[in-house]
């Protein structure tokens, strides 16, 4: 088999890659080591900035995004006991959208299998080879068992943090930037009510909290833990219990309900630079995570492969190869200004467990500053709802 560009990884990057692919007369064959329904079946929160429903809108397939999904103008961040709104839509004329990541998944595989395009879910034994060749093999095995030799114009690697073409950059070559932050976020999801109409970010001295919401009869909270944490050990009162300490206030509190699912996931923040290597080309995950705090990781999935999208129709209708050099270095630069936003909020509103008292009143400054002047809130209603895509 030949296609121009193989694309490893069905997720947001892979999908969003190969349909502005085909809008440009491009063909791309996208291998899946998952099946559909896990794909569709692992439930994942999803904050869209403006930019990425625009873009899903322009693609077709944002109809869903815009209809069922929250459109929040602003959010609230609580400290000291009080509430205090960034209002994104007053400071920046923009706003994001709630919609969770699976259901852009499910929204971007039914378009892309409607239009014909070649989705290879179930792959094992997934290979990339001579990707520093002029013609790069993507090898597997198909669901059916067929084995599969898939040569390539170029390969995306868009198969996220754990997948193989990170690996596939010799480590001579790749540099890796990583920090692990010393907390996690435990999360629950909750049957219940809305306990606010916009998303609370909480600073408390017992560490932060998150509330925010899936659908109007389930709400996803969550809140600073030991990133060891066993979540079978939390009963739902003592939950309870912990979320409202951090959001205590002014009469506030929480719409409680049954809790059926929980669990803890790491902070970290990570980069992998070059993004390019021969004719592999890393996109969303694979080269880069960010902690959950900025609401960054799916945009800028799609932040990466409309650049790339632009710099593959650009060199497969001319033949240069600038466009394909500069892909790296021009999302590198959206990559680490999303890096600095999210560890500004992590920052900002986490408790460190080494930190001194100094540091706690170091953050109530920081958040006083945001909160009572427009300067340092519309910097952060102008990152949180999104620059502008390529």
């Amino acid at each position: 088999m030949r296609t121009r560009v193989g694309i490893v990884g069905a997720g947001p990057a892979g999908l969003v890659l190969s349909h502005l692919l085909a809008e440009r007369g491009i063909d791309s064959v996208v291998v899946e080591t998952r099946s559909r329904e896990a794909i569709e079946r692992t439930i994942r929160a999803g904050v869209l900035e403006q930019g990425t429903v625009e873009l899903l809108t322009a693609m077709g397939v944002g109809a869903r995004a815009v209809a069922e999904g929250a459109r929040h103008e602003g959010i609230e961040l609580r400290f000291g006991g009080r509430g205090h709104r960034i209002d994104f839509t007053g400071l920046t004329g923009r706003a994001v959208w709630l919609y969770p990541q699976h259901e852009v998944l499910k929204d971007l595989i039914a378009a892309r299998l409607a239009s014909g395009a070649d989705l290879r879910f179930g792959a094992t034994d997934v290979e990339l080879r001579g990707i520093t060749s002029d013609e790069p093999v993507l090898s597997f095995t198909d669901a059916d068992g067929t084995p599969v030799h898939l040569r390539c114009d170029v390969i995306a690697g868009c198969d996220g943090s754990s997948g193989i073409s990170r690996r596939a950059i010799p480590d001579a070559v790749r540099t890796d930037y990583f920090r692990a932050y010393p907390f996690g976020w435990f999360g629950i999801l909750a049957e219940a009510p809305p306990s606010a109409k916009e998303l609370v970010y909480a600073h408390s001295e017992r560490g932060f909290a998150l509330i925010s919401t899936r659908t109007p009869q389930v709400q996803r909270m969550y809140f600073q833990c030991d990133p060891h944490e066993r979540a079978e050990d939390w009963s739902d009162d003592r939950i309870w219990a912990e979320l409202n300490a951090r959001v205590a206030g002014d009469g506030f509190s929480l719409a409680e309900g049954r809790i059926f699912d929980r669990g803890v996931i790491p902070m970290r923040s990570y980069v992998c630079e070059p993004m390019r290597h021969g004719r592999l080309f890393l996109a969303g995950d694979a080269a880069h995570v960010v902690p959950p705090t900025g609401a960054k990781g799916l945009n800028l999935a799609v932040a990466d492969v409309v650049v790339l999208a632009r710099a593959l129709e650009e060199h497969f209708a001319t033949g240069a190869t600038e466009p394909l050099d500069a892909y790296g270095p021009t999302a590198s630069r959206r990559v680490w200004r999303a890096q600095h936003f999210s560890w500004w909020m992590t920052s900002m509103l986490h408790t460190d467990p080494a930190g001194t008292p100094f540091d706690l009143k170091r953050q109530l400054g920081e958040l006083e500053l945001v909160t009572s002047g427009t300067a340092a809130a519309t910097h952060l209603a102008e990152a949180y709802t999104g620059w502008p895509l390529g």
